[in-house]
């Protein structure tokens, strides 16, 4: 038990302009907790609630379901009561009741990935009571039929666990519909909708066995056990896993005093955008449905309307909807409401200006009063992200930093993939046109159930509308179509979250799930057809259309360029050849950390002549193949120094173990024997001699240069003869010659000993020098902890947080897949180490490696060239460590520029 100097509070209350907390809290109570309680600060219209904090979910888990009740039964109790104060009502009461929503709340934005629960405390006599309070009847029968409904699902388990079971609720009421010939909700009569509740609960008790919940307090203890347990609900975890979210931080659980925007027709919902969520314009968007409630907007079930009146008018021109037509029957919120409209613009100017970045809004008229329900930065789109930073700077809301910061480096990715070729376009056939609710370019074959979105390479989920059982395969998946839904339906806000391209509201689809077909205009597309989504424009295109290579360009360019004025780190690119040199450069690339000289030797008139130096018996017979390989390799050198001109270039020495090069298919085995007049018998045993039990740590790395010195002689002659050939043109090559895998300084003296002799005899023979480095990779523990050896014979480290991770965990990168989800899963290991490196152990031996190297040569040139300089979280630690540079792949270029200026950004404040 607490004592009481150890009791903390559990739940904050919020509302009236006040508030317990403040939006500095969001770990605590959430993203929404932290910003309801900030806005009613401000003197935003906000529904009066609490928030049971994230660490009442933890201890949740921790303790149990009635632990937890019994420890905050006496803050709820007395957070409730405070809401009956502010509101006049009383919860459970059947005169004057009070109905609550319960929402989650995590500290960042999951958008449709756990529960929520409208209308709570409902009952048969409570529905009374709301009818005649409310002067509204229907009003207060619908919103018991959704209670129903909602906590069906939510609370009692009654959602279709797959997408062949049935949802009784949607099945119950299609059918009244069918038999009333009726399309929509709104069209339910009075006694439909106590029809519905009537059979609603019966469907309750004959799927669980129990009677539906009378007493509010208990619906309201199943609805906050339910959030807690949505935060380990499959499509959380999964979310989780793809941001990197840790499991730890729970959620909170938000109770608010219900407001209602299904009182008729001057009552409504809606969710709004301060921006463009998809392409960043400074326009104020987002969609409304009059007498409806919030859930209805994001579910897509109803197609909602625009706020302003130039959205709709985009809309209606979209949509091939007549102006005449549009306004009487498509009118905006501006049109429609324009006092409350003027009310909803205000609120945006100042949340936006309040909360410097883009917020997400969703709102409730009830009877012609506005209320806020909650604000969040929105999710947006890698293009509108890069879009809204540098407007902002622009327009002074924020400054240079500010802009830096705001950038999520990984959804740079999203512009450095290839987008629709303007001439394919032009020749392309669109079949239909949707809402253009999620940017970017895909193609791909039909699939119409999320689950089977992996059945194909490229797939583009077709669904009437999706939902948040469908997240794994909408992020399998290359696109979203959905024939319902508009902007801010749950697939256009995920797809935009993911930077997945989706085109939504397609109304002329016509998609039948059991006969798995697509008819468009009677044309009859099957499952595993080919489309394309044009997520710009929302056309919907037949087959396959041509893509072209992204530029860096426009915002993006100038956002990279104020990226260089504040990083201090440099980045640097892994490259194997002239092409993807060329293409780091145009990403802003600072010179080469890793060429891999072995990628080299796999093409079809190289790998003869290494298989051949691999085989040979003799010296002379290794040196002769050596030599044919000496032109390709400097030929080879040549096209990346001129591409990289000026710019240090560092090349591995030869790495892998020589059994990767040798054939194992007898056809080849038997050629390669005739090629070289020698046995097929012999061919087999020198392969069966090159097998090692665990090659990864056997005849690899230096210890091929130690036992053949020729090797390194072969290369270190192409690398220096390719830096003199360019020098000749007027061309500068800065080679930076590393040594793979050492953990003696005794290795590391035997290969720069050889790499330094050559160097001399092909200075010697030219008459002529150039500038160069020998140093080593640093990727066994050894190295890492003797570094003040290795310092005062080489020239750089450069970190191979590859293998460094694979030695020092003892995980073999090639077998982990077996093991490593597992782990993630049980939470022995939070992320993928070989994606995300480990600070805690593999960062102490590049932080010990770095500090005694620098004992020794304190201006010794430190980087890394594993996968993880272009892992933002790795890229901070890089440069708190010290290192001078980080090395990634040409694409991941931009991302790793951006997080090295944050990561300056930050050690500043």
């Amino acid at each position: 038990m607490e004592t009481a100097q150890e009791v903390k509070t559990r739940v904050y209350k919020f509302g009236n302009k006040t508030a317990d907390g403040n939006s500095t809290m969001k770990n605590l109570l959430g993203g929404k907790g932290a910003n309801l309680a900030e806005m009613g600060l401000i003197g935003i219209p906000v529904p009066p609630g609490f928030t049971i904090t994230t660490d009442v979910c933890t201890e949740y888990n921790q303790l149990g379901q009635d632990a937890v009740i019994a420890m905050i039964t006496q803050e709820v109790e007395d957070a409730i009561e405070n809401i009956e104060q502010i509101m006049g009502s009383k919860f459970g009461d059947k005169e004057n009741p009070l109905l609550v929503s319960v929402r989650s709340g995590a500290r960042v934005s999951m958008p449709g990935m756990m529960d929520t629960v409208l209308n709570l405390g409902l009952n048969d006599d409570v529905v009374i009571g709301l009818a005649e309070k409310s002067g509204n009847e229907r009003f207060a029968w619908d919103s018991y039929r959704r209670f129903i409904q909602m906590y069906g699902d939510v609370v009692l388990g009654m959602k279709p666990e797959s997408k062949e079971d049935i949802d009784p609720f949607e099945e119950i009421m299609e059918a009244l519909k069918h038999k009333r010939n009726i399309e929509l909700d709104t069209e339910f009569t009075i006694q439909d909708l106590k029809d519905l509740v009537y059979d609603f609960k019966e469907a309750v008790k004959k799927r669980t066995g129990h009677n539906f919940p009378t007493n509010p307090w208990d619906q309201l203890w199943g609805a906050v056990v339910a959030v807690f347990n949505s935060w380990n609900s499959d499509r959380a975890i999964y979310y989780r896993k793809m941001n990197g979210y840790p499991g730890e931080w729970g959620t909170a659980v938000n109770v608010q005093a219900m407001v209602y925007g299904n009182m008729g027709l001057n009552s409504g919902t809606g969710v709004c955008f301060t921006r463009d969520a998809g392409t960043g314009e400074n326009v104020f968007n987002g969609e409304y449905l009059i007498n409806a409630q919030g859930e209805d907007v994001v579910a897509g079930t109803r197609t909602p309307q625009q706020i302003t009146k130039l959205g709709s008018l985009r809309w209606a021109e979209l949509a091939k909807v007549e102006e005449e037509d549009r306004a009487e029957n498509y009118p905006s919120l501006e049109e429609l409401m324009p006092t409350i409209y003027n009310e909803l613009n205000e609120y945006q100017k100042k949340l936006e200006l309040h909360y410097r970045d883009m917020q997400d809004m969703e709102f409730t008229m009830q009877d012609g009063k506005l209320w806020i329900l909650q604000t969040r930065n929105g999710k947006r789109t890698g293009a509108a992200m890069v879009k809204i930073a540098m407007d902002s700077l622009k327009e002074g809301l924020i400054s240079e930093k500010e802009a830096l910061l705001q950038i999520e480096p990984s959804k740079l990715d999203e512009l450095l993939h290839p987008v629709f070729d303007a001439k394919a376009l032009k020749r392309a056939n669109v079949i239909a046109q949707g809402l253009p609710a999620s940017p970017g370019a895909a193609t791909g074959k039909i699939v119409f159930f999320a689950d089977e979105a992996d059945h194909y390479k490229s797939s583009i989920l077709v669904r009437i509308e999706t939902s948040p059982e469908d997240l794994e395969g909408m992020n399998i998946a290359k696109g979203i179509l959905t024939a319902r839904g508009g902007m801010t339906s749950h697939a256009a806000v995920v797809a935009r979250g993911m930077g997945k391209c989706c085109v939504s509201g397609a109304g002329a689809l016509k998609i039948d799930y059991k006969k798995r077909t697509l008819t468009v205009d009677g044309v009859v597309y099957q499952e595993g057809d080919w489309i394309s989504l044009n997520g710009s424009t929302g056309n919907i295109i037949e087959g396959k259309v041509a893509t072209s290579e992204p530029e860096l360009s426009g915002e993006f360019a100038e956002l990279m360029e104020l990226s260089d004025k504040y990083a201090t780190m440099q980045v640097r690119t892994n490259a194997d050849s002239p092409k993807d040199a060329k293409v780091a450069v145009k990403f802003g690339a600072q010179g080469i950390g890793l060429t891999r000289t072995e990628h080299m030797f796999f093409e079809v008139d190289r790998i003869k002549a290494m298989r051949e130096m691999i085989l040979a018996d003799t010296l002379k017979g290794r040196k002769e193949a050596l030599n044919e390989l000496l032109p390709m390799q400097r030929e080879d050198f040549e096209g990346i120094f001129e591409a990289m001109e000026g710019l240090p270039v560092t090349v591995r020495l030869l790495d892998p173990p020589l059994h990767e090069f040798v054939p194992h298919q007898l056809e080849t085995q038997r050629s390669l024997a005739e090629d070289m007049h020698i046995s097929l018998e012999a061919v087999k045993i020198k392969v069966a001699e090159l097998e090692e039990f665990n090659p990864m740590l056997g005849h690899r790395g230096c210890r091929l240069g130690i036992t053949y010195p020729e090797i390194t002689e072969m290369q270190a002659r192409a690398i220096i003869e390719a830096a003199l050939n360019l020098k000749e043109k007027g061309i500068e090559a800065k080679p930076e010659i590393m040594v793979p895998l050492i953990g003696t300084i005794a290795e590391f003296e035997h290969q720069e000993a050889v790499i330094r002799a050559t160097a001399n005899k092909v200075f010697e023979e030219r008459n002529d020098t150039v500038e160069y480095l020998v140093g080593t990779m640093i990727e066994i523990p050894r190295a890492a902890i003797t570094a003040n050896l290795i310092a005062e014979k080489a020239d750089f480290f450069s970190f191979g947080t590859n293998d460094l991770t694979q030695m020092t965990f003892g995980y073999s990168r090639d077998d982990a897949g077996k093991f490593l989800p597992t782990y993630i899963e049980k939470g022995i290991l939070k992320v993928d180490p070989f994606e995300v490196l480990d600070q805690e152990g593999v960062g102490q031996l590049v932080q010990i490696g770095t500090s005694k190297g620098r004992s020794v040569k304190s201006k010794l040139k430190v980087g890394i060239c594993g996968e993880h300089g272009g892992d933002p979280s790795s890229v901070e630690f890089c440069y708190n460590t010290g290192m001078n540079y980080v090395s990634c792949s040409p694409y991941r270029v931009p991302i790793a520029r951006i997080a090295s200026a944050q990561a300056a950004i930050k050690a500043q404040q």
